[in-house]
């Protein structure tokens, strides 16, 4: 698939966090790399609104339906990361893209966990997953998306907060250890 390559060459993505009924997050360990794990994540198509790119993404990526979830909170504005060069392609009749600018969202898992359905899809993009803290990502994406990461939960841990219903309060963890996962 193509997706939408703005005039800066960032590629329109959005981000998806996906709480549980206690405030950890959905987090997934990508097909095809050794342990590379990340929040869902996917392209805007022509046409599509940031709303639409997620339900298409959530879908696909994780097998859950709209049904399944609450929106809580989005993003303010876009949030942006570049790519480091050596990820960077220079495809013929297309325009190059040298990062993404995301819109992010923080879902309530409304259904069991039993409506993650990894293989949902033809071409799955995650392999494994497991709950984590709120705040574990930050330490565990590949280190050119930490900064995204970081202002999206930051931003959005106040939703969390208020429409978790069985949720701690997330603060963000100094620990350096996994056993905060």
């Amino acid at each position: 698939m193509t997706g939408i390559i703005d005039d800066k060459g960032f590629r329109l993505n959005v981000g998806i966090i996906i709480a549980g009924q206690d405030g950890r997050v959905f987090w997934g360990r990508r097909v095809g790399n050794r342990d590379a794990w990340q929040f869902p994540q996917g392209g805007m198509m022509p046409g599509e609104t940031p709303e639409e790119t997620l339900f298409r993404e959530l879908e696909e990526e994780v097998g859950l339906l709209p049904e399944h979830v609450d929106i809580i909170a989005s993003t303010e504005g876009w949030l942006t990361y570049r790519l480091p060069r050596r990820f960077l392609r220079r495809p013929r009749n297309r325009p190059h893209c040298i990062g993404q600018r995301q819109k992010w969202f923080l879902l309530q898992l409304t259904a069991e966990e039993q409506a993650i359905d990894l293989f949902a899809s033809d071409s799955p993009e995650f392999k494994d997953w497991r709950w984590v803290n709120y705040w574990y990502p930050i330490r565990k994406v590949v280190h050119f998306k930490r900064g995204v990461y970081a202002r999206a939960l930051r931003e959005l841990a106040p939703a969390l907060k208020k429409g978790a219903p069985g949720a701690r309060s997330p603060t963000p963890s100094t620990s350096g250890d996994s056993s905060d996962a």
